[in-house]
């Protein structure tokens, strides 16, 4: 299989890559974390003006209509900068709207304002005690007069506060239902209440709390339970492809840093022991970039449970990779690797937090397992 990329896909990570180095270092990244908003709108703008917002919309509402192996191409880029905006509950609510909207009126309009980066969305897949179970649902939909009106809490919705529309799980008469819920700031009746936090990687997260919130119903063909796995499935395709930027960047700090670290009067990069090490961490990279890029084609197979296969398994990968290489990467630097001041303790963070997104290793080794062809060894 052929995991080269095009001329318009290397051309476009060539571009955003010259932005983010340019604008988008390490010190320009922690004034966004450290702003009170925790992201930057003037940033966002210039995602929205490299056509980051456009590219996975439907040509038909403005966008250029990628696919996941062009989001691949995108999100490592922005892992590798550790950027901390929106892009990706966006993306995601882009891909919830595409599989369970009509793609007609509403539907058009909402995707039409998240190309021109007029509109952030955010999907809220998680309930408190749901661990990562997508189906624990307990926020009820009822419908009321020609609409609907949620109740219920979510919890650690990536990006929530940030966001102006919300991709809501919730249960009507007892299904798995899709609704978008519009966030009123002025409201102060019927709006949602809304904590937001920073958490320990620089991103934001919130809490949602509905009570009979207004919401629109998503009347796709594939709007219920089998939608919402699938769109969890293009969010842990576009997490691991952030972790292999993240990883990346996190191999080239920690090999720099043994260049100007010295022991006993000479860089400790020329340690055998500690070059060993290094090639081990580099191994797991690309263990975990080959599992991603299979999981990015395999996301748009016919076949759900390879597609299940495909995804689960580099989630696998690349969780194993983000803890060996992290851990790694930190004794490398010492006292350092555990410090503010330096962008591999993030890089660690950041890469800790994705472990844990959508399912951690053992989760989706469990889900694998589940599937039909598992074969197990004869004791």
């Amino acid at each position: 299989m052929d995991f080269n990329f095009t001329e318009e896909q290397q051309q476009f990570a060539d571009a955003l890559r010259r932005y983010l180095d340019k604008h988008y270092g390490f010190e320009a990244r922690q004034a966004s974390v450290r702003s009170e908003a925790g992201v930057s709108e003037e940033h966002w703008s210039a995602f929205t003006e490299l056509g980051l917002t456009a590219l996975p919309v439907p040509e038909a509402q403005g966008g250029f209509d990628g696919g996941t192996v062009d989001m691949l191409v995108v999100m490592q880029e922005l892992g590798r900068a550790l950027v901390v905006e929106p892009y990706w509950s966006t993306a995601v609510g882009i891909e919830a709207l595409k599989l369970a909207g009509t793609g007609e009126d509403d539907d058009v309009a909402l995707l039409e304002r998240a190309a021109q980066g007029e509109s952030k969305l955010a999907v809220a897949f998680h309930e408190p005690d749901a661990r990562y179970d997508l189906f624990v649902i307990e926020t009820k939909a009822t419908r009321q007069g020609d609409g609907y009106v949620l109740s219920g809490t979510k919890s650690v919705v990536l990006h929530g506060a940030q966001a102006d529309r919300w991709i809501v799980p919730a249960r009507l008469d007892g299904e798995v239902t899709l609704f978008v819920v519009a966030r009123d700031a002025e409201s102060t009746q019927t709006t949602a209440q809304v904590t937001d936090y920073r958490t320990i990687d620089g991103q934001r997260a919130a809490t949602l709390v509905f009570n009979a919130t207004p919401a629109r119903k998503l009347n796709g063909r594939h709007a219920g339970a089998a939608a919402l796995e699938h769109i969890a499935d293009y969010g842990i395709v576009l997490l691991c492809s952030e972790a292999i930027g993240a990883l990346d960047a996190l191999n080239h700090a920690t090999v720099e840093y043994t260049k100007t670290r010295q022991q006993f009067g000479v860089p400790i990069a020329r340690f055998q022991a500690l070059q060993h090490r290094m090639v081990e961490m580099l191994i797991h990279t690309e263990q975990a970039r080959s599992a991603t890029y299979l999981a990015a084609v395999r996301y748009s197979s016919n076949d759900v449970d390879e597609r299940r296969r495909a995804v689960s398994a580099a989630k696998v990968r690349v969780g194993q990779a983000a803890r060996f290489v992290g851990q790694q990467a930190v004794q490398l630097h010492g006292g350092m690797g555990v410090t503010n001041e330096v962008a591999a303790a993030h890089l660690f963070k950041r890469l800790a937090i994705i472990e844990t997104t959508l399912g951690d290793v053992d989760h989706h080794l469990a889900r694998s397992v589940a599937l039909p062809g598992f074969a197990t060894a004869d004791a």
